[in-house]
């Protein structure tokens, strides 16, 4: 018999709360720990169209990236995040997310990226701590692939990732040592500049980071905000059914970017 807190203790070891920011709700957002589960579904987000195929899978667990509550309020049908809390509620769903906590630990939203990505040599550049083992966490990755033309590599991002377009800035030079940061992670634009590398994976770019890349020779990938988060999806999936091989896991089917591309 697997419950909430079992789950929820597993995904500790994945993505320990003390790797997570310092503003972040990670963890149970929402349920009884001590419920059972015997089915769980997974997606990035927890939003309406994730919460009603849990629903109708029969799920008990929604495990997310993605918070449920950034704003403590009151929990009413009357705006989006307490409508989505009492759904959950009336359907006995508990909901656990992983967060910040994701991004910077080993295996996490990161090295997912990087991976799916086919990089090499994939490393921390600048850690934020170690763990009870001495491994080093922290957020962007660094590796490397084969030299090649951006528009090359620009195809291979926009294929593995399954982006409907990109925004990026060229500056003319070959990709060989890129740097890789899920979600918005145009503040680390330096980092990634400081860590050798001639390229930049991330999203949620804004108009100035663009041009402070082109300044500084490197080129810059925006491949979504999704896109670049959700491979962590089926990576937790996995790790979930191997250590609970008696649960029912699924990737979420029908959650997908709310953002379009007018071509």
């Amino acid at each position: 018999m697997v419950t909430v807190a079992d789950i929820l203790q597993f995904v500790e070891t994945l993505a320990p709360t003390f790797m997570k920011m310092e503003w972040d709700h990670v963890g149970l957002n929402c349920g009884r720990p001590e419920n059972t589960v015997g089915k769980v579904l997974v997606a990035l987000d927890p939003f309406d169209e994730a919460i009603e195929e849990a629903r109708e899978f029969g799920a008990q667990l929604l495990l997310t990236h993605h918070v449920l509550v950034y704003d403590p309020g009151f929990i009413t049908s009357q705006d989006t995040q307490g409508r989505r809390i009492l759904t959950l509620i009336e359907n006995g769903i508990a909901h656990i997310n992983a967060h910040t906590n994701l991004d910077c630990a080993p295996g996490g939203v990161n090295d997912c990226l990087a991976e799916s990505l086919g990089l090499s040599d994939i490393q921390i550049p600048f850690p934020m701590g170690t763990d009870e083992n001495g491994a080093p966490y922290g957020l962007i990755r660094t590796g490397t692939v084969t030299p090649q033309p951006l528009k090359t590599f620009l195809e291979t991002v926009k294929l593995r990732l399954g982006s409907p377009g990109l925004r990026y800035v060229s500056t003319g030079k070959d990709v060989h040592r890129v740097a890789v940061g899920g979600g918005s992670c145009g503040d680390f634009l330096l980092e990634a500049y400081n860590a050798g590398c001639d390229t930049f994976v991330t999203a949620d770019i804004k108009y100035n980071v663009f041009r402070d890349a082109f300044d500084l020779g490197m080129n810059l990938i925006d491949a979504g905000h999704f896109h670049t988060e959700n491979p962590v999806c089926r990576y937790l999936a996995q790790r979930l059914q191997s250590r609970f091989p008696e649960l029912e896991v699924k990737v979420s089917e029908k959650h997908t970017d709310p953002m379009k591309f007018f071509i």
